[in-house]
């Protein structure tokens, strides 16, 4: 997951990609909205508010600010200022991710050879630079930008696939690590990939049966991750307190099972997203558009922050869930979708 800015001319891109198919509800609409915390999510909301520039999006963030501290209040909120929109067709695609917690170590040993490396100083946005191939082949070895060194070369690239994590150091501390850029090459899906060969069926594929199939087969396992040209480049967090969430993708602290990975070419950053998933552990709860993600494409399309650590990577790792998302847009932006059809 990384940083990008937003602004009005991506929200009018938004727009005239996905009015025809937009559809204003109600929130009687909404599978389980009585139930929900409002409370939290508006909490949640606050938290990216003053990185929303757009004039109606401000006001709303300025009300917000002001809003009561109840549930009622909460919830009337989001009742009073929003209409419920859907935008494109269901069903949905839901998955999760993490941030993890590894091991690891400031400087090589025979244990941790695998390094994160910082962002060359010669790599601008938007460049096409040196493959996942290439770098894992040492290109950008001997240049002192090994940021931190793991023991086990799938974690770094699930770590990148992640965006951030915590690195726990042999003296106990533990270096907060997250996304600073990346190489410009096009993110494509091992899991497709596997599937692609004929190893796995779709059903197959999960975070945890692709690490198992690469430690299995090592050989073939470095030439599958390296079939993703895509590679993630990594910053330390300095005095980054301990119980905040990683930075997602509007530079504040995301929350767990309060914060999504969305398109922001369908949904707009720091929108709030009712999300109806199914599944084995089926959701119906009030999200906020707070991060995104390389392989988060399209309008029905969402990545749930699970929250740090084992545990949560576990939940993660296995959700490959369809429902129903809908955003929450302020009033007159809804209906203006509907007016433009």
């Amino acid at each position: 997951m990384w940083v990008r800015s937003f602004f009005l001319s991506v929200w009018m891109a938004a727009t005239m990609a996905t009015h025809a198919s937009a559809q204003v509800l109600t929130f009687d609409d909404l599978k389980g909205w009585d139930a929900d915390d409002h409370l939290a999510a508006l909490s949640v909301f606050r938290q990216t508010c003053a990185k929303m520039t757009e004039p109606e999006w401000t006001s709303l963030c300025r009300l917000a600010a002001d809003a009561g501290r109840s549930q009622a209040s909460a919830r009337q909120f989001f009742e009073l200022l929003f209409r419920p929109v859907q935008i494109g067709t269901d069903p949905a695609l839901f998955t999760g991710y993490y941030e993890p917690e590894l091991q690891g170590s400031l400087t090589r040993t025979p244990r941790f050879a695998y390094p994160l490396y910082k962002k060359p100083p010669e790599l601008t946005e938007g460049q096409t630079y040196h493959s996942r191939g290439a770098i894992e082949d040492g290109i950008l070895r001997g240049r002192g930008l090994e940021l931190v060194w793991l023991d086990d070369p799938v974690e770094v690239y699930f770590l990148q696939v992640q965006g951030s994590g915590r690195v726990r150091l042999p003296d106990g501390t533990v270096m907060r690590v997250a996304y600073a850029g990346k190489n410009g090459q096009p993110y494509r899906s091992i899991g497709k990939e596997l599937v692609r060969r004929g190893t796995h069926t779709l059903a197959d594929v999960s975070a945890q049966e692709i690490k198992s199939w690469v430690r299995r087969n090592p050989a073939a396992g470095r030439e599958l991750l390296n079939s993703n040209p895509s590679y993630v480049f990594f910053r330390s967090l300095k005095d980054f307190p301990a119980d905040l969430g990683p930075i997602g993708a509007m530079g504040r602290p995301i929350s767990t099972l309060r914060s999504i990975a969305v398109d922001p070419e369908f949904t707009p950053l720091g929108a709030p997203v009712w999300i109806e998933k199914d599944g084995s552990t089926p959701l119906n709860r009030l999200f906020i558009a707070q991060d995104t993600g390389g392989a988060i494409k399209g309008p029905q399309r969402a990545d749930i922050f699970y929250g740090t650590g084992e545990t949560a990577g576990d939940a993660a790792g296995t959700v490959k869930d369809s429902g129903r998302m809908v955003v929450l847009l302020p009033i007159d932006r809804a209906y203006a979708m509907l007016s433009d059809d």
